[in-house]
Order: C-alpha cells, then structure tokens, then sequence
C-alpha cells in the first residue's frame, strides 16, 4: 500500500477533518431531510425551506471534500511520478508510453484540465473540472500542465488505457491545437463553423460508452433582390435574367425557415488509440412535388451529411465513407471533417466561385510531422454537367445532326426522383496536401473527372470517354490570430465546373457525340474579422468562368460559346429574337456581419445582414455580348439551442 508520508500535516489535517464530515453526512446528517418531511404536515413551508438549506450544505461540503480529494492525488501522482521517472517529464515509462508526446501535448494553455465543448471525454470529474487521461503507468498516470506542475491522471474503472491523444477525440477545440498553425477551428458558434456542420456543447448525452452530440440551429431568412429569381436565398446565378425577360425588371421579396438544421452525432471509443464516429447533418432545403408556396409552404427534409469516420491516433490514419464535404472544398486546419473553410454569408449557396460539393465518398488521410503535414485521398461520386446548346436533348438523349442519338443522361427510377442520373463510368479522384506550419493553413488539390456518353444508331453503337480534371489550391492567413484572417482559394481545369456554386457546365458534345471538357476557373477571396466574441464581420470577392468548346455541321451550330448563336433579342423586353447568351463568367462581391445578441445557458440567439451584388457576363454571337446585374440583402435570424 503506497506510503502517505509524504503528504503535508495541512493535507492530513483536511482529510481527518473531512473524513468526520463524511462520516456524519453519511449518518446523522442524512437523516434530517426525511425528518423535516415527517413534519412538512405540521409547517410545510419551513420544512422545505429547511431542506433546501440543508442540501445547499451538503453539496458546498461535498465540494470541498472533493477538492481535498483532488489535492491528494495530485501529490499522489507527483510521487509516483519522482519514483517512477526519476522526476522527469518525456521518460518512456516500464509499458514503453511517455508522460507527454508530440503527439497529445497539441491541448492547449488553460484546457489541461476542462474541455471547453462541456462534454466530458475519458477522465474523472471534480467540480466541473474533467483531466483527460495522456497515459497510463499500472492503471494510473501523470501529466504536465502549462505551468509545470504534476497533473494526475485517472483510469476506468475497469483498470484500461485511456484514449491518450487528441485526435481520436475529434473535438473541435482540442483538436484544433494538433498543428496549432495560428488559424484554428471556427468558433463553434460562428457562421463558418455552422455551415461547415458544427457540434453543440450543450446538447451532449452519455449513453453507455457512445456520446451523443446535438448541433444545428433554427433560421429565419429573408433576401430583397432587384431582380425576380424564384430561389429563395440560395442564388442560382444561371437564372439571372437579361432585359428580354420582365423578371428583370422587377423586384423581388422571399422568405423562409426551410433551412433550419439539425445534426447528431454518435462517437465513441474503439480502444486507447482509436475513435468511431457517424455523424447525421438535415434540413428542409428540398422542394417536393408538393410544395405550395402560396399556403403551406411544406419544404422537403433533406440529406446534408451523413458519414462515418474512424481515427486512429496511434498510425495518425483517419478514414471517412459516407456523404460529407467534398475534400476539394478548402479546409482551415488538417484535412478533418466539420472544418471546412465556408464563407459566412446568409446565401444559402455561400459564394460565386466557392469549390465545393457534398457527396458520397471514400477519403483516406495520413498525417506527418506531429499532424502538421497532411496527405489525402478521395474516391467521390461523380456527375458530369452537360451543357446540349444547338442539339434536340429529349431527356438525356441527345439527337446528332449525323441522326445518331449520345445517351448521356437517364431519368432516374424506382426510389429515386425524375431529375437526370449523368452516365457515369468511373469516380471522380481527388488528391489534397495539406501543410499547417506555426502561421497559417495551405492546401494544394487535384482532380480526375471521366467523362463518358454512348452514341449509337439502330443496330450499332459506341462508348466515348474523355478524361478531365484539374487542380488548385486555398490558404487561411491569421492576419491578427483568431482576430483577423484573410481566405484564398482557387480551382482550375477542364470538365470540372459543377464544383463551384454557380454550377457551370462540365462539357458539352461534339456534333459527332463524343464528350467534350469545357475549361473553367474558379477563385474566392476574402476578409473576415473577430473584433470581440459576439461579432463577426466579413468581406468576399468570388469569381467562376467558363471557356468556349463548340462546333458546326452544315447548316447547324452546336456546343458552348458558339459564336454563331444570336444574342440579338438579349437587350428588348418579350423580344422575338433570339437571346441563347451561354455564361462565360459570374462575379459576386459581398460584405456582412453577424451580431449575437443572446449568448447563455439557454443558447445563441444571432441575427446577420449582408449586401451583394453579383454580374453574369454572356459569350458573344451574333447580336453582341449581353450581361446582366443584381443586388441583394439578406436578413437571417437564428436560434442555436446547443451553441
């Protein structure tokens, strides 16, 4: 049995002292609330009054018996630790761990003993202070804090390791001191970190060994636009109306909640290095068939996210299947999943020329260098986003000016809705670098996209399959850490244009069928500021463009950009002519703050307002090079009950 001489007689004298108080709490003390309830009868009133007095002392005293106990292990653990390792920090213990590594020592100054999400990982906790177990020495440990002293370190109740590095955990504002690159996560109540699918800290459930973690928000939005675009607050760019459509020369109001969200996650703890994890991200963004919105107004519940993830912090490997973010999406720290790099605008489509999708994947990570260099590989969903300008599109099947007919898409069937299924013959491969050194997060990225399409007439056909892809990049610069920061990011190639917001083609055909890759690029920039915790303020500049692919048989033109196409009818309203004005770039600029009003026990209550202006600039043909404007403000109100 360990020897308590080295104890302190203060520490002694407190523990005599409490011990008597324990033992009395535990007998006579116990007995007085159920005798004050044996006289409520008599004085009801007092006697309740009485109790609460009483359990108000008993918890202050079990309080301090707590702390006492707490100081006890403390010197408890610095003995062991002078016995055990000769009272140095680092030394590979008998079990061959260490008191502290690299890889777990990323927890920063002033959450040694307190994860500040509110739930409590593996530990034990006195008076709302949770010590995370960083290793283990037979069934008990040690650690360091910031200020040097010896922090003790509590195993389960069955005798195992402990989790014993931050990644597996995958809380936010832990893991986000792994490359402690100056940049860290989204404050878990901002707009980023809400789009990008944050977790609460009030809504934690235990059940058994899986945490249960609620996130989401209610929403209220509004956007008052000059021009009549029937998408609500997610801008459909390609919609923009020229001077030939009346809807341009209109303004227009819409409004909805229909973007409230809802997310849950389960997580729990495999073994001492390994976490499993599924997290479940919905909304109402869906518009079924039978959505009124002139009484109902019943929007559709929706899929955002849906995956599973496993992190090993042993192996520093991390795996995710499922539908998330896409890993071309620029991140702010690593490449982990909930801290993608999104704009904090209203506009449900975030920004003109942000890279971005969400779907099905399978992303494989590795990271070096005490998680600061970060290598990926993604196995995504493909889609290719034809554009069929000049030629008969009879629901996918594209009728030739040779009279054959390219098969390029198909109505989709049984539990899928009517909406185009592109032929796909391969997924899209994506591969990203990610490098967090002490001052900022850079990312580098490329892409394979494989285009594919049958062309066929009666009795004969042939598959054609073009390769396409690209590459590019983004950077989050910590101008004034955690304060003010400066967003980079861009993408270019060819085929590739559906993963930008304003969703330009992919590629179009030749008159012959086979598919063709249209070029793009796409680039956002932006400010964003933190003057205190309760307000956010943020500036962006976006920008997405497509290159011409088209050809002409005979008499007929066909494809992308066609300078034979007329634009004549673009500028005269209801004109006959004709107006076909295929988009070679859409730009947004864009300013907004968000302002928490409310911030307690009960949640965040938030409101933000943002003005835009965005332009869409056609390609030339006969009859000039149109282009069109519009300018918004949005208003959003939301409610965060777990933030």
């Amino acid at each position: 049995m360990l020897s308590l001489r080295f104890l302190s007689p203060t520490t002694l004298r407190r523990v005599r002292n409490w011990l008597f108080v324990g033992t009395v709490l535990a007998s006579g003390t116990a007995v007085g609330p159920w005798t004050s309830l044996a006289h409520a009868a008599d004085d009801e009133s007092a006697s309740l009054d009485a109790l609460e007095r009483q359990m108000a002392r008993i918890q202050a005293e079990q309080r301090e018996l707590q702390k006492t106990m707490l100081s006890m292990q403390k010197q408890i653990a610095a003995h062991r630790a002078a016995l055990t390792h000769g009272g140095k920090a680092g030394t590979p213990t008998t079990s061959g761990h260490h008191v502290l590594t690299a890889r777990n020592a990323a927890i920063a100054p002033g959450t040694e003993n307190t994860l500040h999400s509110g739930e409590p990982e593996t530990g034990i906790s006195f008076g709302g202070d949770t010590t995370t177990a960083m290793d283990t020495h037979a069934g008990h440990g040690v650690r360091h804090a910031s200020d040097g002293s010896i922090q003790p370190v509590f195993s389960g109740a069955n005798e195992k390791p402990e989790v014993d590095a931050v990644i597996g955990h995958r809380a936010e504002d832990i893991i986000s001191r792994i490359a402690e690159n100056g940049v860290g996560p989204h404050a878990r109540e901002t707009a980023g970190a809400q789009a990008a699918g944050a977790l609460g800290d009030h809504g934690v459930f235990h059940m058994g060994p899986v945490t249960l973690i609620l996130g989401g928000f209610l929403d209220a939005s509004t956007v008052l636009e000059n021009r009549h675009i029937a998408s609500g607050t997610f801008n459909y760019w390609q919609a923009m109306p020229y001077p030939n459509e009346s809807r341009y020369h209109t303004n227009n109001f819409e409004g909805s909640a229909r973007y409230s969200r809802i997310s849950l996650m389960a997580r729990g703890n495999v073994d001492a290095h390994s976490t499993i994890s599924g997290f479940y991200e919905m909304d109402f963004g869906a518009g079924a068939d039978t959505t009124d919105a002139y009484e109902s107004n019943s929007y559709a519940f929706r899929m955002r996210q849906l995956y599973l993830a496993y992190d090993n912090s042993d192996l520093n490997f991390h795996f995710l299947a499922g539908q998330a973010w896409s890993m071309l999406t620029p991140g702010r720290i690593g490449i982990i999943p909930r801290q993608e790099s999104l704009p904090e605008t209203i506009e449900s489509s975030m920004l003109a020329g942000q890279t971005w999708a969400r779907q099905l994947q399978f992303r494989f990570v590795k990271d070096f260098l005490q998680h600061r260099l970060w290598l990926g590989l993604s196995i995504e969903n493909s889609a290719t986003l034809y554009d069929t300008t000049g030629f008969t599109d009879n629901a996918g099947a594209v009728t030739l000016p040779n009279g054959k007919t390219a098969t390029i898409s198909s109505n989709g069937t049984g539990l899928t809705n009517d909406a185009p299924f592109s032929n796909e013959i391969a997924p899209d491969v994506i591969a990203k670098v990610a490098w967090d050194p002490s001052w900022g997060h850079y990312e580098a990225e490329g892409i394979l996209h494989f285009p594919h399409d049958r062309v066929a007439s009666v009795g004969e056909g042939r598959n054609h399959t073009a390769i396409a892809g690209g590459g590019g990049g983004s950077m989050v610069l910590p101008v004034v850490p955690h304060k003010v920061e400066v967003r980079l990011a861009g993408l270019a190639g060819v085929g590739i244009g559906r993963y930008g917001s304003v969703l330009l083609p992919d590629a179009t055909l030749k008159s012959t069928g086979e598919p063709v890759p249209i070029p793009s690029v796409q680039a956002t920039g932006g400010v964003i500021a933190h003057p205190n915790p309760l307000i956010d303020v943020y500036g962006y500049f976006g920008y997405q463009a497509a290159g011409r692919r088209y050809s002409n048989y005979g008499d007929g033109s066909y494809g992308y950009g066609n300078p034979n196409y007329s634009n004549a009818g673009c500028e005269v309203e209801l004109s006959t002519l004709g107006c076909t004005a295929n988009t070679r770039s859409v730009m947004e600029a864009t300013i907004g703050a968000w302002y928490r009003f409310f911030k307690g026990k009960y949640g965040t209550v938030e409101a933000g307002a943002q003005l835009a202006y965005s332009r869409r600039d056609a390609w030339k043909g006969q009859g000039g090079a149109p282009d069109t404007s519009m300018s918004q403000i949005f208003l959003d109100f939301r409610y965060l009950p777990f933030q």
